[in-house]
């Protein structure tokens, strides 16, 4: 894969949030266990902070905030064997057309490969044909490979850069029941679903009153982000201010940490959607989908239709505890056992040792796509070909101490801008156009 079998490979992977750093340095240690791995982070108001950075635990060879153009700019100098692309679809496609831009005339350029950080549920073909046009796209599950190639066959794009892996995070040792301490039921939250007041304090008071039901019990709520963090989403409503109200017990705790950690000492895990729970599953761990809210697209937990796992927090009180049926887990990936990734380290090799790839070939492009692709690229500071607009690639690059706090105040601003819209500016709307 490097210039000479002596050289070390070099993975460079680019992440905007906290949550897609763990996927992306995670699927480059499954392609490449000893490669040197480069971190880029991309400036935004995600960028991950050094606690978030330290509570997933990966370290990186080297490690740099950039922005879009300035990756760009120094991709075409670094000497990356594989490029992993873990950011959100319109950042997949802009990135996908700049590194076009950037290898043109190369007579080698680096593999590149992308996909998604946990449960696809929605947005699946506008998501999908925004990381066409990378070598790999890697679909977490057998269910989502045939999903992900009937799209791109549906549109005449390359069905055959789907590669079937798993999560990279589904690890962990087997769920062992533990006479030495508590039954412990953790409650892991999410920081968009759901997103309104009222529901995130209906479930938080339900696993305040779990734990005043159970007080034989522990119970933690596993929080994802800081207030003033960001993760992959906004999170408006921060449970840990909302618990302030509802007095809880002693037994109920608000826990940070690493998720294989708090999975360590998990009896029975409860969420709506997030992604823990198939940590959760695979490890064997009882795990609880919430059907408080409804089984609905927006929350996401139609995904777990015939998993076996759906409960209410009336189930729950009462002592229900489910469990996953074998044949959904083994269609979603979990616990199927073998090795997930040697077929994408296989196509990696392939392609890395080959004399030279053609250039990159997203499916949108300013002929398929007019309307579209230059809004996309121009919100990564990008012209219609693909290139830095002017200035973008020479920003200043201040300090970090300065950076983070004007990336506070822009957040906090930005924060203020969504709740006066949310709260007072649209029932006013809605009003108007009731008259």
């Amino acid at each position: 894969m490097p210039a000479s079998t002596a050289d070390p490979i070099r993975v460079t992977v680019l992440a905007d949030s906290d949550t897609r750093w763990k996927w992306g340095a995670l699927t480059a240690r499954r392609i490449a266990p000893e490669a040197r791995l480069d971190a880029r982070l991309l400036r935004g108001r995600a960028t991950p902070t050094e606690r978030q950075l330290a509570e997933v635990g990966i370290p990186a060879d080297s490690m740099r905030e950039v922005t879009a153009a300035q990756f760009l700019a120094g991709i075409s100098r670094d000497t990356a064997d594989v490029v992993v692309l873990s950011c959100v679809g319109g950042t997949v496609q802009a990135m996908l057309h700049g590194l076009a831009r950037a290898w043109q005339g190369a007579p080698r350029r680096p593999v590149v490969v992308t996909g998604y950080v946990g449960v696809v549920y929605e947005k699946l073909a506008d998501g999908l044909l925004l990381r066409a046009g990378a070598d790999a796209v890697l679909a977490n599950s057998a269910h989502d490979a045939q999903r992900f190639r009937e799209v791109y066959g549906g549109v005449g794009a390359d069905a055959g850069t789907v590669v079937e892996t798993a999560l990279p995070f589904l690890e962990g040792k087997p769920y062992e029941p533990s006479g030495e301490r508590p039954f412990t039921v953790v409650f892991a939250v999410q920081p968009s679903v759901p997103d309104s007041r009222k529901d995130r304090t209906y479930l938080l008071r339900r696993a305040v009153d779990h734990a005043r039901f159970h007080p034989e019990r522990e119970v933690l709520v596993k929080l994802r982000s800081k207030p003033g963090e960001h993760t992959t989403h906004i999170e408006e409503q921060p449970y840990q201010k909302l618990v302030s109200k509802l007095d809880p017990p002693k037994n109920l705790k608000l826990v940070y940490g690493h998720m294989g950690e708090v999975l360590d000492r998990t009896d029975l895990l409860v969420t709506v959607s997030s992604t823990a729970a198939l940590e959760s599953m695979h490890r064997g761990i009882p795990t609880a989908v919430l059907t408080d809210l409804g089984i609905r697209e927006a929350l996401g937990n139609h995904h777990f239709l015939g998993s076996g796992a759906y409960a209410s927090w009336d189930q729950i009180d009462s002592g229900e505890v489910p469990r996953v049926h074998p044949e959904w887990a083994r269609a979603q990936g979990i616990a199927s056992g073998g090795d997930p990734f040697r077929t994408v380290r296989e196509r990696v090799t392939e392609l890395a040792a080959a004399p030279g790839l053609p250039p990159l070939a997203p499916y949108y492009t300013t002929v398929t796509a007019p309307g579209y692709l230059p809004g996309v690229l121009a919100r990564h500071g990008l012209d219609p070909k693909g290139e830095p607009l002017p200035g973008a690639a020479t920003e200043p690059a201040e300090s970090s101490a300065l950076r983070r706090t004007v990336r506070d105040i822009a957040r906090n601003s930005a924060r203020a801008a969504y709740r006066q819209g949310v709260q007072r500016v649209a029932p006013v709307i809605r009003r108007w156009g009731q008259l």
